[in-house]
């Protein structure tokens, strides 16, 4: 009896009619037919099964997937029409924000290092003419005298100063609104952000409203909403995890409906930098653990989109990688190792300027939820998502968690992509149980998950450049299986 051959199925739902298969088809069996209707209107793929030789190439070459290898006779199911349609349409929207991404005006903000560096800011901000500033940090840091030698030195320099402290630990509207009254109430001129990525969020959103008076928090999340210039932000963190101080974004829950949001505009990079290791010594080991496990997410979900990089943030991120293998768990272990709170900032500050422009991915989507429903700390919920969505994305992420495995020279027991990306990931989860993190979500509700996905998926969805797209069917898949069962 005849073996049947393989011929290309193309999904008539899927097609996108690019003609790249047209193009690599060395029999020249495959054409452009005209406009049909499936699900809208849209030229797609033909394919003439009769000069086909089955080599299926085309399968191969096909960037969206609609192309598979069937055998004469076989069944054939087709995906869900609007779903892949929403796929193909997430990919164009990435691919036209790459190309945006080459003109943007990229910068970087001037840093301040070393131990004992930020005594030296307030003698930076009045060389820069400023004479009123806003401090804008939480009520722990003050109890914590951890301003004070800052505050010393503002006295000397002549730099009058209000201090807001009733930042949250998730940042709401409230918040900003209330460091917008004292900016204005104060005549201030600049602001300092001191502490975590909640108090320089915080100080950010206080920036876009000042920059937009009549626009409220909510009209401001999303995308080049503001345009405008923002008053001059110093960051100081006391973290090293957020690189809030080499972001554009501003994370922002509502208050009402405790809904976690972003605002992302060029204009709210902070202007300059300091980092100073001895403002992490007194950290808890456990929130230099999330915080340091919070850096490395932004490296790795960076690293694995994979669509928005340069060469120069891929370089960033396996700096950061390695800095955080070598040092995270000295830090953790011997708060007074200034060396390793030193490397810790600077893979942090790498990190945020790396996802910066390359993005993050499901685990930020997910994780901000989580911090809005449940005031779970962010690193702590990137902390305990990583491994768990890298282990999702499947295949899609081995070549890349590979290249970083190598660059930490983690052992792995075969030289496939999937052997070491599997080590990295296994790394990762090692370090969370030295470290006393949870493995999985449990705060997360069952009666929630309907809510976090639409919201994950809302946030998700087309911006970030993720390896794998996933429907709310595929968000409430894993979401109800990563609370029930280890991944």
């Amino acid at each position: 009896m005849k073996k049947r051959k393989e011929t290309p199925w193309i999904n008539p739902d899927t097609c996108a009619g690019c003609s790249v298969c047209v193009v690599n088809c060395p029999m020249d069996c495959i054409s452009i037919g005209p406009p049909e209707y499936h699900g809208d209107i849209h030229t797609i793929a033909r394919a003439d099964t009769d000069k086909c030789t089955g080599c299926g190439l085309c399968a191969k070459v096909c960037p969206i997937r609609a192309i598979e290898m069937k055998r004469e006779g076989s069944v054939r199911i087709a995906m869900k029409t609007k779903w892949t349609g929403k796929k193909v349409l997430c990919r164009i929207f990435q691919y036209g924000m790459k190309i945006g991404m080459n003109v943007l005006p990229w910068s970087t903000p001037k840093v301040l290092r070393g131990s004992g560096a930020v005594r030296k800011l307030p003698a930076a901000v009045k060389r820069r003419n400023f004479s009123r500033v806003l401090i804008v940090t939480d009520g722990t840091l003050m109890k914590l005298h951890l301003l004070d030698g800052m505050l010393e030195e503002m006295k000397k320099e002549g730099l009058e100063y209000a201090i807001y402290d009733g930042v949250a630990p998730n940042p709401t509207d409230e918040n900003v609104e209330e460091g917008v009254r004292m900016f204005r109430e104060n005549h201030c001129d600049c602001m300092i952000a001191f502490g975590g990525g909640s108090p320089m969020d915080c100080a950010k959103g206080v920036g876009a409203r000042i920059a937009r008076p009549k626009k409220t928090v909510r009209k401001l999340q999303g995308l080049f909403r503001i345009l405008r210039p923002i008053p001059v932000i110093f960051a100081v963190p006391t973290t090293a995890g957020t690189g809030s101080e080499t972001t554009i974004a501003a994370v922002i829950t509502e208050a009402q409906t405790h809904h976690k949001a972003s605002m992302n505009d060029l204009c709210l990079m902070p202007r300059y930098a300091v980092l100073d290791p001895e403002l992490t010594a007194g950290l808890p080991p456990q929130v230099t653990s999330t915080t340091g496990l919070d850096a490395l997410c932004h490296a790795v979900e960076a690293y694995t989109n994979n669509t928005y990089n340069s060469r120069l943030e891929k370089q960033m991120c396996r700096k950061a990688v390695r800095l955080i293998y070598d040092n995270l768990c000295r830090a953790y272990q011997d708060g007074s190792d200034m060396e390793a709170r030193q490397n810790m900032q600077e893979a942090a500050f790498l990190a945020g300027r790396s996802f910066t422009r390359g993005s993050v991915g499901y685990v930020h989507a997910i994780g901000h939820t989580l911090g809005g429903l449940y005031g779970t700390p962010h690193g702590l919920a990137m902390a305990i998502l990583l491994p768990h969505v890298m282990r999702a994305y499947g295949k899609a992420v081995y070549k890349r968690l590979a290249e970083l495995c190598d660059v930490c020279q983690i052992p792995s027991p075969e030289d496939s992509a999937q052997s070491k990306a599997e080590a990295f990931i296994r790394w990762i989860e090692e370090m969370k149980e030295k470290m006393g993190i949870p493995d999985r979500p449990d705060m997360i509700r069952e009666e929630d998950v309907d809510q976090i996905v639409e919201w994950a998926e809302k946030e998700g969805n087309p911006l970030y450049p993720v390896p794998v797209i996933w429907s709310r069917n595929e968000f409430r898949e894993f979401l109800l299986s990563v609370r029930t069962e280890k991944a």
